[in-house]
């Protein structure tokens, strides 16, 4: 059973990789399962509507955007989170994020870009190079060492670029200073000619940590450095007000 969900997931997630619909003969070549096994998954994901077969391949089905929304729900993530986003892209012109470090992973929950492809280099969803990200040296510097390591671990903190960090020690300064200050900044360690902020969302108590962030280019960030900081942190504490409000279960904000 179990091997048999992995390649369900495995299919799952290989329509989801493709720019169109994706044949089942392709899809048994890009999971290295039989095609008979393809067609049978595709059965299974079908009648659950995670999967659509249309004329030309599978694609998503309508099932996932619930499945969005549900966890969108569950990480208190909603339109006014986005708001926030857009408010403080529109203020700085900087590509702005809302990420997380929850159970062990460094995620990026929603983003405003103004660009395709993004800024930073990276989009919405799992984050596992923590290391070399501002929010993601946000994150990490609010963890117990021992927890830090073990995620450390495990991402590898590959080099990016000739700038990014891939000792523990030489982190572990950084993000010292990170805890000190407040704020967290990487200059080209995620991608070349761009740099990044990020501050924290204020914690609630029990939920998961968060953290806003914005990437620009290098010119603009030693331009509008104080002031990308300060609207940051603004969004930050708007954000961190939302999320108090959700816990107790008040009404949204109008």
């Amino acid at each position: 059973m179990p091997q048999s969900v992995d390649r369900a997931l495995d299919v799952l997630d290989a329509v989801a990789s493709s720019s169109g619909p994706v044949t089942a003969k392709a899809l048994a070549r890009l999971t290295g399962c039989g095609l008979s096994t393809v067609y049978e998954l595709l059965g299974a994901l079908t009648a659950r509507g995670h999967v659509v077969r249309t004329a030309g391949g599978y694609t998503l089905g309508y099932r996932v955007p619930s499945l969005h929304r549900a966890f969108q729900r569950q990480m208190r993530l909603d339109d006014e989170v986005h708001g926030l986003l857009l408010s403080a892209r529109l203020a700085v012109g900087a590509d702005t994020y809302f990420s997380t470090y929850r159970d062990g992973d460094i995620a990026v929950l929603a983003g405003t870009s103004a660009s395709v492809p993004a800024t930073g280099g990276f989009g919405v969803g799992q984050d596992p190079d923590g290391h070399a990200t501002a929010h993601g040296k946000m994150l990490l510097s609010a963890l117990p060492r021992a927890a830090r390591l073990r995620y450390l671990s495990a991402s590898g903190m590959r080099a990016i670029t000739p700038r990014t960090i891939t000792s523990p020690e030489l982190l572990d300064q950084e993000l010292r200073r990170v805890r000190r200050e407040g704020v967290a900044v990487e200059i080209e360690e995620c991608a070349p000619g761009v740099a990044c902020v990020a501050v924290p969302v204020p914690s609630t108590g029990g939920g998961a940590m968060t953290a806003v962030s914005a990437a620009l280019p290098l010119e603009d960030f030693h331009r509008h450095r104080r002031q990308v900081t300060r609207t940051l942190r603004h969004v930050a504490a708007e954000a961190g007000k939302l999320a108090a409000r959700q816990c107790a279960g008040g009404p949204p904000a109008h």
